[in-house]
Protein backbone atom coordinates (compact mmCIF):
# COMPACT_ATOMS: atom_id res chain seq x y z
CA UNK A 1 0.00 0.00 0.00
CA UNK A 2 0.91 3.52 -0.82
CA UNK A 3 1.97 6.51 1.32
CA UNK A 4 -0.79 8.25 0.01
CA UNK A 5 -3.15 5.34 -0.49
CA UNK A 6 -2.99 4.86 3.34
CA UNK A 7 -3.57 8.49 3.83
CA UNK A 8 -6.63 8.73 1.86
CA UNK A 9 -7.87 5.46 4.08
CA UNK A 10 -6.35 7.34 7.55
CA UNK A 11 -8.83 10.05 6.79
CA UNK A 12 -11.70 8.80 5.55
CA UNK A 13 -12.18 6.01 8.40
CA UNK A 14 -10.86 3.00 6.34
CA UNK A 15 -8.69 0.55 8.49
CA UNK A 16 -4.84 0.12 7.40
CA UNK A 17 -2.48 -2.91 8.28
CA UNK A 18 -1.08 -2.95 11.69
CA UNK A 19 2.66 -2.39 12.98
CA UNK A 20 4.19 -2.81 16.02
CA UNK A 21 5.22 0.39 17.59
CA UNK A 22 8.84 1.04 17.71
CA UNK A 23 10.92 2.85 20.64
CA UNK A 24 11.09 6.46 21.07
CA UNK A 25 14.75 6.33 20.38
CA UNK A 26 17.23 9.15 18.66
CA UNK A 27 18.15 8.95 14.99
CA UNK A 28 21.65 7.10 13.96
CA UNK A 29 23.94 10.00 13.87
CA UNK A 30 21.55 12.92 14.93
CA UNK A 31 22.11 12.45 18.78
CA UNK A 32 25.16 13.75 20.22
CA UNK A 33 27.03 11.12 22.26
CA UNK A 34 26.36 10.86 25.98
CA UNK A 35 22.95 12.97 25.03
CA UNK A 36 19.68 11.14 26.38
CA UNK A 37 16.91 12.06 24.93
CA UNK A 38 14.57 14.63 26.89
CA UNK A 39 11.01 15.39 26.93
CA UNK A 40 11.22 17.09 23.35
CA UNK A 41 12.55 15.28 20.24
CA UNK A 42 15.57 17.02 19.23
CA UNK A 43 15.12 15.68 15.77
CA UNK A 44 11.87 16.38 15.18
CA UNK A 45 11.83 19.72 17.17
CA UNK A 46 8.17 18.22 18.46
CA UNK A 47 7.31 17.09 22.21
CA UNK A 48 6.65 14.27 23.66
CA UNK A 49 3.26 14.64 23.23
CA UNK A 50 3.03 15.69 19.75
CA UNK A 51 3.59 12.00 18.61
CA UNK A 52 1.56 10.31 21.09
CA UNK A 53 -0.90 7.60 19.68
CA UNK A 54 -4.39 9.33 18.42
CA UNK A 55 -7.65 7.61 17.98
CA UNK A 56 -9.22 7.30 14.26
CA UNK A 57 -12.24 9.56 15.91
CA UNK A 58 -10.10 12.37 16.89
CA UNK A 59 -7.32 12.31 13.83
CA UNK A 60 -10.67 13.05 11.77
CA UNK A 61 -11.82 15.58 14.10
CA UNK A 62 -8.51 17.42 14.09
CA UNK A 63 -8.05 17.25 10.13
CA UNK A 64 -11.83 18.68 9.52
CA UNK A 65 -10.48 21.69 11.04
CA UNK A 66 -7.34 22.42 9.11
CA UNK A 67 -8.06 23.77 5.64
CA UNK A 68 -6.26 23.25 2.32
CA UNK A 69 -2.73 24.54 2.63
CA UNK A 70 -0.12 24.91 -0.23
CA UNK A 71 1.27 20.78 0.72
CA UNK A 72 -2.44 19.63 -0.12
CA UNK A 73 -1.56 17.52 -2.76
CA UNK A 74 1.68 18.08 -3.61
CA UNK A 75 3.80 14.67 -4.17
CA UNK A 76 7.12 16.36 -5.54
CA UNK A 77 8.15 17.50 -2.22
CA UNK A 78 8.25 16.21 1.53
CA UNK A 79 6.03 18.89 3.58
CA UNK A 80 8.44 20.36 6.59
CA UNK A 81 7.81 19.08 10.06
CA UNK A 82 6.35 22.70 11.70
CA UNK A 83 3.44 22.39 9.14
CA UNK A 84 -0.12 21.66 11.24
CA UNK A 85 -1.67 19.00 8.86
CA UNK A 86 2.16 17.23 8.65
CA UNK A 87 2.41 16.99 12.07
CA UNK A 88 -0.88 15.34 12.79
CA UNK A 89 0.05 12.80 9.23
CA UNK A 90 3.54 12.61 11.28
CA UNK A 91 1.70 11.22 14.71
CA UNK A 92 -1.02 9.16 12.89
CA UNK A 93 1.82 7.30 11.24
CA UNK A 94 4.18 7.12 14.78
CA UNK A 95 1.02 6.02 16.82
CA UNK A 96 -0.08 3.40 14.20
CA UNK A 97 3.05 2.03 14.12
CA UNK A 98 3.68 3.06 10.75
CA UNK A 99 6.99 4.49 10.93
CA UNK A 100 9.23 5.20 14.09
CA UNK A 101 10.51 8.76 15.47
CA UNK A 102 13.65 8.04 14.09
CA UNK A 103 12.32 7.40 10.78
CA UNK A 104 10.38 10.56 10.48
CA UNK A 105 13.20 12.59 11.51
CA UNK A 106 15.24 11.68 8.87
CA UNK A 107 12.39 11.80 6.56
CA UNK A 108 12.08 15.22 7.08
CA UNK A 109 15.92 15.65 7.40
CA UNK A 110 16.12 14.47 3.39
CA UNK A 111 13.15 17.02 2.53
CA UNK A 112 15.11 19.78 4.10
CA UNK A 113 17.95 18.78 2.21
CA UNK A 114 15.93 18.44 -0.67
CA UNK A 115 14.32 22.09 -0.18
CA UNK A 116 18.29 23.28 0.20
CA UNK A 117 19.23 21.54 -3.16
CA UNK A 118 15.76 22.20 -5.12
CA UNK A 119 17.19 26.24 -6.23
CA UNK A 120 19.88 24.24 -7.70
CA UNK A 121 17.96 21.78 -9.41
CA UNK A 122 15.64 24.28 -10.04
CA UNK A 123 18.17 26.07 -11.88
CA UNK A 124 19.22 23.30 -13.84
CA UNK A 125 16.25 22.26 -15.12
CA UNK A 126 15.43 25.88 -16.22
CA UNK A 127 18.66 26.29 -17.96
CA UNK A 128 18.23 22.46 -19.55
CA UNK A 129 15.00 23.73 -20.30
CA UNK A 130 16.39 27.08 -22.19
CA UNK A 131 19.05 24.63 -23.33
CA UNK A 132 16.25 22.46 -25.27
CA UNK A 133 14.18 25.79 -26.32
CA UNK A 134 17.31 27.22 -28.06
CA UNK A 135 17.44 23.79 -29.76
CA UNK A 136 14.72 23.49 -31.06
CA UNK A 137 14.86 27.39 -32.26
CA UNK A 138 18.09 26.53 -33.83
CA UNK A 139 16.14 23.53 -35.76
CA UNK A 140 13.88 25.83 -36.37
CA UNK A 141 15.94 28.04 -37.87
CA UNK A 142 18.02 25.68 -39.77
CA UNK A 143 14.74 24.56 -40.88
CA UNK A 144 13.54 27.80 -42.22
CA UNK A 145 16.75 28.59 -43.79
CA UNK A 146 17.06 25.28 -45.56
CA UNK A 147 13.32 25.87 -46.98
CA UNK A 148 14.26 29.32 -48.47
CA UNK A 149 17.10 27.56 -50.09
CA UNK A 150 14.93 25.75 -51.19
CA UNK A 151 12.78 27.81 -52.43
CA UNK A 152 15.75 29.78 -54.00
CA UNK A 153 16.82 27.08 -56.12
CA UNK A 154 13.39 26.38 -57.29
CA UNK A 155 12.78 30.16 -58.45
CA UNK A 156 16.33 29.86 -59.43
CA UNK A 157 15.24 26.92 -61.69
CA UNK A 158 12.23 28.36 -62.94
CA UNK A 159 13.84 30.93 -64.08
CA UNK A 160 16.51 28.93 -65.73
CA UNK A 161 14.22 26.66 -67.58
CA UNK A 162 11.85 29.94 -68.91
CA UNK A 163 15.69 31.53 -70.08
CA UNK A 164 16.49 28.13 -71.57
CA UNK A 165 12.82 27.73 -73.15
CA UNK A 166 13.19 31.22 -74.46
CA UNK A 167 16.68 31.36 -75.86
CA UNK A 168 16.94 27.58 -76.77
CA UNK A 169 15.29 23.79 -77.69
CA UNK A 170 16.83 20.89 -75.54
CA UNK A 171 13.12 18.60 -75.93
CA UNK A 172 10.91 18.50 -79.04
CA UNK A 173 9.03 15.26 -78.67
CA UNK A 174 9.44 11.88 -77.72
CA UNK A 175 11.42 9.77 -80.12
CA UNK A 176 13.15 12.77 -81.58
CA UNK A 177 14.81 14.60 -79.45
CA UNK A 178 18.35 12.62 -78.82
CA UNK A 179 20.02 14.95 -81.09
CA UNK A 180 19.68 18.10 -79.70
CA UNK A 181 22.35 18.42 -77.34
CA UNK A 182 24.85 18.07 -80.16
CA UNK A 183 25.75 21.50 -81.56
CA UNK A 184 28.74 20.62 -83.52
CA UNK A 185 28.50 21.32 -87.35
CA UNK A 186 30.85 21.37 -90.41
CA UNK A 187 30.82 25.05 -91.36
CA UNK A 188 33.38 24.89 -93.17
CA UNK A 189 31.90 22.18 -95.27
CA UNK A 190 28.55 24.55 -95.21
CA UNK A 191 30.85 27.30 -96.63
CA UNK A 192 32.20 25.92 -99.56
CA UNK A 193 28.70 24.22 -100.48
CA UNK A 194 27.02 28.40 -100.14
CA UNK A 195 24.73 27.18 -97.34
CA UNK A 196 23.73 29.17 -94.47
CA UNK A 197 25.88 28.25 -91.62
CA UNK A 198 23.71 27.43 -88.94
CA UNK A 199 25.02 25.10 -85.34
CA UNK A 200 22.05 25.82 -82.33
CA UNK A 201 18.34 25.99 -82.93
CA UNK A 202 18.60 29.78 -81.51
CA UNK A 203 20.83 30.52 -84.69
CA UNK A 204 17.97 28.58 -87.04
CA UNK A 205 15.06 30.43 -85.15
CA UNK A 206 17.11 33.68 -86.15
CA UNK A 207 17.56 32.73 -89.72
CA UNK A 208 14.11 31.19 -90.18
CA UNK A 209 12.51 34.72 -88.69
CA UNK A 210 10.68 33.52 -85.44
CA UNK A 211 11.58 32.85 -82.11
CA UNK A 212 12.71 30.11 -80.15
CA UNK A 213 8.96 29.18 -78.43
CA UNK A 214 7.48 29.90 -82.16
CA UNK A 215 10.35 27.53 -83.64
CA UNK A 216 9.57 24.84 -80.77
CA UNK A 217 5.90 24.95 -81.70
CA UNK A 218 6.09 24.42 -85.63
CA UNK A 219 8.89 21.54 -85.28
CA UNK A 220 7.26 20.09 -82.00
CA UNK A 221 6.30 16.18 -82.77
CA UNK A 222 3.18 14.73 -80.84
CA UNK A 223 1.66 11.18 -81.54
CA UNK A 224 -1.60 12.99 -80.01
CA UNK A 225 -1.96 16.69 -80.80
CA UNK A 226 -4.26 19.28 -80.27
CA UNK A 227 -3.39 21.32 -83.08
CA UNK A 228 -2.00 20.43 -86.84
CA UNK A 229 -0.10 22.86 -88.76
CA UNK A 230 -1.43 21.39 -92.14
CA UNK A 231 -5.15 21.30 -93.93
CA UNK A 232 -5.46 17.76 -94.82
CA UNK A 233 -7.75 16.90 -98.08
CA UNK A 234 -7.86 14.09 -100.61
CA UNK A 235 -7.75 13.87 -104.43
CA UNK A 236 -9.00 11.37 -106.79
CA UNK A 237 -6.20 9.30 -108.40
CA UNK A 238 -6.46 8.38 -112.08
CA UNK A 239 -5.67 4.85 -111.31
CA UNK A 240 -8.44 4.43 -108.72
CA UNK A 241 -8.81 5.33 -105.23
CA UNK A 242 -7.54 9.00 -103.57
CA UNK A 243 -4.20 10.15 -102.54
CA UNK A 244 -4.22 12.21 -99.51
CA UNK A 245 -2.24 15.79 -99.64
CA UNK A 246 -0.82 17.80 -96.48
CA UNK A 247 -0.76 21.83 -97.43
CA UNK A 248 0.92 23.57 -94.33
CA UNK A 249 -0.55 26.38 -92.73
CA UNK A 250 0.94 29.76 -93.72
CA UNK A 251 3.71 30.38 -90.43
CA UNK A 252 4.86 26.89 -91.18
CA UNK A 253 4.86 27.15 -95.29
CA UNK A 254 7.27 30.61 -94.32
CA UNK A 255 9.45 28.69 -92.81
CA UNK A 256 9.50 25.55 -95.67
CA UNK A 257 10.24 28.47 -98.46
CA UNK A 258 13.19 29.46 -96.47
CA UNK A 259 14.45 25.92 -96.10
CA UNK A 260 13.83 25.39 -99.72
CA UNK A 261 15.20 28.62 -101.13
CA UNK A 262 18.25 28.99 -98.69
CA UNK A 263 19.25 25.27 -98.81
CA UNK A 264 17.72 22.88 -101.07
CA UNK A 265 17.28 24.91 -103.85
CA UNK A 266 21.51 25.33 -103.60
CA UNK A 267 22.11 21.87 -104.16
CA UNK A 268 22.25 20.12 -107.43
CA UNK A 269 20.27 17.22 -108.76
CA UNK A 270 21.14 14.17 -110.41
CA UNK A 271 21.00 14.40 -113.92
CA UNK A 272 18.22 11.88 -114.58
CA UNK A 273 15.82 13.55 -112.13
CA UNK A 274 13.21 15.44 -114.63
CA UNK A 275 10.66 15.80 -111.54
CA UNK A 276 10.66 19.14 -109.80
CA UNK A 277 13.51 20.65 -111.18
CA UNK A 278 13.82 24.23 -112.48
CA UNK A 279 14.29 23.97 -117.05
CA UNK A 280 13.20 20.28 -117.22
CA UNK A 281 9.34 18.55 -117.16
CA UNK A 282 7.86 15.38 -118.00
CA UNK A 283 8.28 16.37 -121.86
CA UNK A 284 12.24 16.55 -121.19
CA UNK A 285 12.04 13.24 -119.21
CA UNK A 286 9.80 11.37 -122.45
CA UNK A 287 12.29 12.60 -124.64
CA UNK A 288 15.29 10.63 -124.08
CA UNK A 289 13.18 7.56 -124.56
CA UNK A 290 12.10 8.43 -128.20
CA UNK A 291 12.20 5.62 -130.89
CA UNK A 292 13.61 2.71 -128.80
CA UNK A 293 13.16 -1.02 -129.45
CA UNK A 294 12.12 -1.76 -125.61
CA UNK A 295 10.35 0.81 -123.10
CA UNK A 296 10.29 -0.22 -119.17
CA UNK A 297 8.38 1.65 -116.73
CA UNK A 298 8.93 0.59 -113.76
CA UNK A 299 6.85 3.05 -109.83
CA UNK A 300 8.07 2.91 -106.74
CA UNK A 301 5.36 1.71 -104.13
CA UNK A 302 4.92 5.38 -101.79
CA UNK A 303 7.44 7.57 -102.55
CA UNK A 304 7.16 10.26 -100.31
CA UNK A 305 5.79 8.35 -97.27
CA UNK A 306 8.66 5.71 -97.82
CA UNK A 307 11.52 8.96 -97.32
CA UNK A 308 10.50 9.41 -93.42
CA UNK A 309 12.62 11.35 -90.67
CA UNK A 310 15.58 9.24 -90.07
CA UNK A 311 16.53 9.89 -93.75
CA UNK A 312 15.65 13.51 -94.06
CA UNK A 313 17.35 14.16 -90.55
CA UNK A 314 20.25 12.15 -91.69
CA UNK A 315 20.80 13.73 -95.02
CA UNK A 316 21.46 17.57 -93.48
CA UNK A 317 23.69 15.67 -91.32
CA UNK A 318 25.24 14.83 -94.33
CA UNK A 319 25.39 18.73 -95.51
CA UNK A 320 27.25 19.51 -92.40
CA UNK A 321 24.72 20.79 -90.01
CA UNK A 322 24.73 19.84 -86.42
CA UNK A 323 22.80 17.25 -85.25
CA UNK A 324 20.42 19.68 -83.26
CA UNK A 325 19.76 21.99 -86.57
CA UNK A 326 19.29 18.70 -89.03
CA UNK A 327 16.74 17.46 -86.39
CA UNK A 328 14.52 20.88 -86.23
CA UNK A 329 15.15 21.24 -90.16
CA UNK A 330 13.89 17.53 -90.70
CA UNK A 331 10.94 18.09 -87.98
CA UNK A 332 10.03 20.96 -90.10
CA UNK A 333 9.62 19.18 -93.84
CA UNK A 334 7.93 16.50 -92.07
CA UNK A 335 4.87 15.17 -90.92
CA UNK A 336 2.49 11.74 -89.70
CA UNK A 337 -0.14 10.76 -91.33
CA UNK A 338 -2.90 11.81 -89.04
CA UNK A 339 -7.07 11.25 -88.45
CA UNK A 340 -9.03 13.46 -86.81
CA UNK A 341 -11.04 12.15 -83.59
CA UNK A 342 -13.30 13.61 -80.95
CA UNK A 343 -12.75 12.48 -77.77
CA UNK A 344 -15.24 13.75 -75.12
CA UNK A 345 -15.72 17.33 -77.11
CA UNK A 346 -12.32 17.86 -77.50
CA UNK A 347 -10.68 17.23 -81.65
CA UNK A 348 -7.50 15.72 -81.47
CA UNK A 349 -5.05 14.72 -84.54
CA UNK A 350 -4.22 11.06 -83.84
CA UNK A 351 -0.88 9.87 -85.90
CA UNK A 352 -1.25 7.10 -87.82
CA UNK A 353 2.34 6.51 -89.50
CA UNK A 354 5.74 7.59 -89.21
CA UNK A 355 6.66 11.16 -89.97
CA UNK A 356 7.64 11.32 -93.71
CA UNK A 357 7.78 13.61 -96.60
CA UNK A 358 4.20 15.32 -96.50
CA UNK A 359 2.58 15.62 -100.20
CA UNK A 360 2.00 19.08 -100.47
CA UNK A 361 5.03 20.70 -98.29
CA UNK A 362 7.05 22.60 -101.01
CA UNK A 363 10.07 21.53 -99.69
CA UNK A 364 8.72 17.56 -100.12
CA UNK A 365 9.79 17.40 -104.06
CA UNK A 366 13.11 18.63 -103.63
CA UNK A 367 13.91 16.63 -100.44
CA UNK A 368 13.08 13.19 -102.11
CA UNK A 369 15.14 14.43 -105.15
CA UNK A 370 18.07 15.14 -103.26
CA UNK A 371 17.34 12.20 -101.12
CA UNK A 372 17.34 9.64 -104.01
CA UNK A 373 20.29 11.43 -105.47
CA UNK A 374 22.36 8.41 -105.12
CA UNK A 375 19.44 5.63 -106.14
CA UNK A 376 19.74 7.51 -109.19
CA UNK A 377 23.75 8.08 -109.50
CA UNK A 378 23.21 3.60 -109.09
CA UNK A 379 20.64 3.03 -111.87
CA UNK A 380 22.04 5.55 -114.11
CA UNK A 381 25.53 3.94 -113.79
CA UNK A 382 24.16 0.23 -114.12
CA UNK A 383 21.89 1.13 -116.89
CA UNK A 384 25.42 2.36 -118.80
CA UNK A 385 26.87 -0.81 -118.12
CA UNK A 386 23.85 -2.46 -120.20
CA UNK A 387 23.66 0.11 -123.00
CA UNK A 388 19.89 1.30 -121.43
CA UNK A 389 19.13 4.93 -120.94
CA UNK A 390 17.72 5.59 -117.64
CA UNK A 391 15.30 8.55 -116.24
CA UNK A 392 12.98 9.56 -113.09
CA UNK A 393 10.22 11.18 -113.14
CA UNK A 394 9.31 11.77 -109.23
CA UNK A 395 9.11 8.39 -108.54
CA UNK A 396 8.07 6.71 -112.36
CA UNK A 397 11.34 5.13 -113.64
CA UNK A 398 12.19 4.80 -116.92
CA UNK A 399 14.52 2.68 -118.92
CA UNK A 400 14.92 2.08 -122.54
CA UNK A 401 17.60 0.59 -124.97
CA UNK A 402 17.86 -0.80 -128.93
CA UNK A 403 17.08 -3.67 -129.82
CA UNK A 404 20.83 -5.42 -129.15
CA UNK A 405 20.08 -4.21 -125.14
CA UNK A 406 16.77 -6.16 -125.24
CA UNK A 407 18.95 -9.25 -124.42
CA UNK A 408 19.58 -8.01 -121.19
CA UNK A 409 16.14 -7.10 -119.87
CA UNK A 410 15.59 -9.86 -116.97
CA UNK A 411 18.88 -9.06 -115.84
CA UNK A 412 18.09 -5.73 -115.88
CA UNK A 413 14.81 -5.83 -114.23
CA UNK A 414 16.40 -8.02 -111.56
CA UNK A 415 19.36 -5.60 -110.70
CA UNK A 416 17.11 -2.96 -110.58
CA UNK A 417 14.73 -4.50 -107.94
CA UNK A 418 17.69 -5.28 -105.75
CA UNK A 419 19.29 -1.21 -105.98
CA UNK A 420 16.03 0.52 -105.13
CA UNK A 421 15.26 -1.92 -101.75
CA UNK A 422 19.01 -1.28 -100.75
CA UNK A 423 18.31 2.26 -100.76
CA UNK A 424 15.18 1.91 -98.80
CA UNK A 425 12.83 1.97 -101.69
CA UNK A 426 10.66 -0.60 -103.07
CA UNK A 427 8.91 -1.64 -106.86
CA UNK A 428 5.44 -1.88 -107.31
CA UNK A 429 5.10 -4.73 -109.41
CA UNK A 430 1.34 -4.14 -110.59
CA UNK A 431 2.68 -1.28 -112.43
CA UNK A 432 6.06 -2.20 -114.09
CA UNK A 433 5.72 -2.26 -118.12
CA UNK A 434 7.65 -3.69 -120.67
CA UNK A 435 6.16 -1.89 -123.80
CA UNK A 436 7.92 -2.73 -127.60
CA UNK A 437 7.40 -0.36 -130.74
CA UNK A 438 4.53 -2.54 -132.39
CA UNK A 439 2.07 -1.22 -129.27
CA UNK A 440 2.01 2.53 -127.81
CA UNK A 441 4.94 3.25 -125.44
CA UNK A 442 4.14 6.42 -123.35
CA UNK A 443 6.65 8.13 -120.74
CA UNK A 444 4.72 10.00 -118.05
CA UNK A 445 2.08 9.77 -120.03
CA UNK A 446 3.88 11.27 -123.19
CA UNK A 447 4.15 9.13 -126.14
CA UNK A 448 7.50 8.58 -127.33
CA UNK A 449 6.81 6.20 -129.96
CA UNK A 450 8.49 8.26 -132.98
CA UNK A 451 8.76 11.62 -131.45
CA UNK A 452 6.93 13.23 -127.89
CA UNK A 453 2.95 13.36 -128.64
CA UNK A 454 0.07 13.52 -126.45
CA UNK A 455 -2.24 10.59 -126.57
CA UNK A 456 -4.06 10.40 -129.53
CA UNK A 457 -7.01 9.74 -127.48
CA UNK A 458 -6.68 13.16 -125.46
CA UNK A 459 -6.04 15.23 -129.08
CA UNK A 460 -9.42 14.08 -130.32
CA UNK A 461 -11.59 14.52 -127.89
CA UNK A 462 -10.53 18.23 -127.11
CA UNK A 463 -11.17 19.00 -130.56
CA UNK A 464 -14.77 17.75 -130.44
CA UNK A 465 -15.51 19.75 -127.88
CA UNK A 466 -14.06 22.85 -129.84
CA UNK A 467 -15.80 21.89 -132.78
CA UNK A 468 -19.18 21.03 -130.67
CA UNK A 469 -18.46 24.97 -128.49
CA UNK A 470 -18.24 26.88 -131.90
CA UNK A 471 -21.93 25.82 -132.25
CA UNK A 472 -23.08 25.25 -128.79
CA UNK A 473 -20.82 27.33 -126.31
CA UNK A 474 -18.26 25.95 -124.10
CA UNK A 475 -20.51 25.48 -121.32
CA UNK A 476 -22.81 22.98 -122.98
CA UNK A 477 -20.12 20.66 -123.62
CA UNK A 478 -19.44 20.55 -119.84
CA UNK A 479 -20.91 17.15 -119.46
CA UNK A 480 -19.02 16.33 -116.32
CA UNK A 481 -20.17 19.12 -114.40
CA UNK A 482 -16.66 20.72 -113.44
CA UNK A 483 -16.99 23.98 -111.73
CA UNK A 484 -13.86 25.73 -113.86
CA UNK A 485 -14.99 24.24 -116.80
CA UNK A 486 -13.26 27.22 -119.26
CA UNK A 487 -10.41 27.23 -116.93
CA UNK A 488 -9.87 23.29 -117.02
CA UNK A 489 -10.47 23.24 -121.21
CA UNK A 490 -7.20 25.98 -121.14
CA UNK A 491 -4.97 24.37 -118.82
CA UNK A 492 -5.38 20.83 -120.97
CA UNK A 493 -4.28 23.25 -124.37
CA UNK A 494 -1.51 24.64 -122.59
CA UNK A 495 -0.49 20.92 -121.55
CA UNK A 496 -0.51 20.11 -125.24
CA UNK A 497 1.41 23.43 -126.45
CA UNK A 498 4.52 22.23 -124.13
CA UNK A 499 4.42 18.84 -125.20
CA UNK A 500 3.21 19.84 -129.06
CA UNK A 501 3.61 23.32 -129.79
CA UNK A 502 2.30 23.40 -133.28
CA UNK A 503 -0.98 21.50 -132.15
CA UNK A 504 -1.43 23.39 -129.17
CA UNK A 505 -1.49 26.73 -131.13
CA UNK A 506 -4.67 25.21 -133.35
CA UNK A 507 -6.36 24.07 -130.16
CA UNK A 508 -5.76 27.67 -128.70
CA UNK A 509 -7.08 29.29 -131.59
CA UNK A 510 -10.10 27.47 -132.05
CA UNK A 511 -11.09 28.26 -128.28
CA UNK A 512 -10.95 32.24 -129.22
CA UNK A 513 -13.64 31.15 -131.24
CA UNK A 514 -16.06 29.48 -128.87
CA UNK A 515 -18.41 31.58 -126.73
CA UNK A 516 -18.86 30.96 -123.36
Amino acid sequence: MGFFDWLQRLFTGGSAPRRRPLPMVPAKGRAEPGKQVGPKDRSLGLEIGALAPISSEELAEQASGLRAGVWFGRRDRIPPADDRRTQLIDRAMVGRGLVSSEELAELHAVGQEMDALRPDALTAAHKAQQAVELSREARRERKRLKKAEAAERKQQRAEQIARRRAEDIVFIGRGVSSSLADRRAELPRLREAGLPELATPAELATALGVDIPRLRWLAFHAETAMVSHYAQFSVPKKSGGERRLASPLPRLASCQRWIFEQILRRLPTHPQAHGFVTGKSTVSNARVHVQRAVLLNQDLCEFFPTITFPRIRGFFKALGYSPAVATLLALLCSECPRQRVLFKGQAYFVASGPRALPQGACTSPALSNLIARRLDARLAGLARRLDWSYTRYADDLSFSADAPANERLAYLMARVRHIVEDEGFEINQKKTRVLRQNARQAVTGIVVNERVAVPRKLRKRLRAILHQARRTGIEAQNRDDHPYFRSWLQGMIAYVSMVDPVRGSQLRQQLSLCAD
